[in-house]
């Protein structure tokens, strides 16, 4: 989960944090028995963005590699799973949704402390802030596009055909994840209560939207948690793969699209911003193309859907305060987020109280 849409400190890495330190030696002592071609001496840095599993840069002469691993500490039950993430991405290797190489797995906690993974370290480009201010303004739509293009990819995955029909429950996603994200806010008594989010807690489960449907949902799907090609509107990786389930594509592709109505100092995203003069895509222009590419012929509960995944953001930036609080958070920009979670709260209300009655 990644904090504000700030590339000077979101970007690059830094050393690696007090908490967040391992025995390296152990680490170059398993990669040399478990993964081709490796070979020390080997250099750790830690990524200095908002990942909520710590991630780390290993560079050796030869080959660059990232690691994830789970946080070390008390942590809710459930989260931070990056042998399940490690698990998607192998699985989505084999379709048109790009993801990094994964090389080796590790469960075993002797190892570094916690469970962890090692993928390829994809060179390009991450964009922090959702209008990409680096890139022309009669490119920006490709760029659009491309994300666009890239959700509707995954959602139109055969899960059952790469051996991920077991990734998740089908049927009644809303229901679960509103359950899931009320149980979590409600028990996290560290973090304490908030009157919005009591209401969202009240209204949600009585207004899931009739019909179902499953697929792969990414369930944190933004530009600055992709990595695009270093000149091209092409995305290379999708990344942070720890929310992913088998869910409803709506939801996951509502969530990718409240860009257009967050505010840029929490997450990257479009709020306030004049789109038009930035050449970027309109709200409805860009739910129209994804319903075009997935077969739809519109999205009549869209307003529930963004209630809904503003609802689940906030949750889970209510999750980050508490984890500030008991000391566990991996990201040094998680106090910003956990100070963010009240204004989440309050757009998750006003977008509950747009919808239909």
């Amino acid at each position: 989960m990644t904090g504000a849409a700030d590339h000077t400190t979101n970007a690059g890495t830094t050393a690696v944090r007090e908490a967040h330190r391992f025995d390296e030696g152990a680490l170059s002592a398993w990669m040399l028995a478990n993964i081709d071609g490796f070979g020390g001496p080997l250099r750790v840095e830690q990524f200095k963005g908002g990942q909520s599993n710590p991630t780390y840069r290993l560079s050796t002469k030869a080959q660059n590699y990232v690691l994830r691993r789970k946080p070390p500490g008390v942590l809710v039950k459930g989260a931070h799973d990056v042998l399940r993430e490690a698990h998607v991405l192998s699985a989505l290797a084999a379709t048109s949704v790009p993801v990094a190489p994964i090389y080796g797995i590790c469960a075993d906690e002797s190892v570094i402390g916690t469970p962890f993974f090692i993928m390829s370290l994809v060179e390009g480009r991450i964009f922090w802030d959702a209008t990409f201010p680096d890139v022309e303004k009669g490119e920006r739509p490709s760029y659009f596009n491309a994300m666009n293009a890239t959700l509707a990819a995954l959602h139109t995955v055969d899960y059952d055909a790469i051996g991920l029909g077991d990734y998740g429950r089908p049927g009644n996603y809303f229901a679960r994840q509103i359950a899931r994200w009320s149980k979590q806010y409600l028990e996290d008594a560290d973090a304490g209560r908030d009157p919005d989010m009591d209401a969202l807690v009240e209204w949600l489960p009585g207004n899931i939207p009739a019909g179902d449907e499953t697929s792969i949902v990414h369930g944190d799907f933004r530009c600055d948690n992709m990595i695009f090609h270093p000149t091209e509107p092409r995305i290379l990786a999708v990344l942070d793969w720890e929310l992913s389930t088998l869910g409803h594509p709506l939801a996951d592709f509502a969530y990718h699209a409240i860009m257009y109505r967050m505010p840029p100092d929490i997450v990257a995203g479009l709020g306030g911003m004049d789109i038009a003069s930035l050449g970027i895509p309109s709200e409805q222009a860009y739910v129209a193309a994804y319903c075009a590419r997935t077969g739809r012929t519109g999205m009549p509960d869209y307003t529930f859907y963004i209630a809904f995944n503003f609802f689940r953001l906030a949750a889970i930036f209510h999750g980050i305060k508490g984890r500030v609080i008991r000391g566990t958070a991996a990201s040094s920009h998680a106090r910003e987020r956990a100070a963010s979670f009240p204004r989440l709260a309050r757009l998750a209300r006003e977008a509950m109280a747009a919808c239909p009655r």
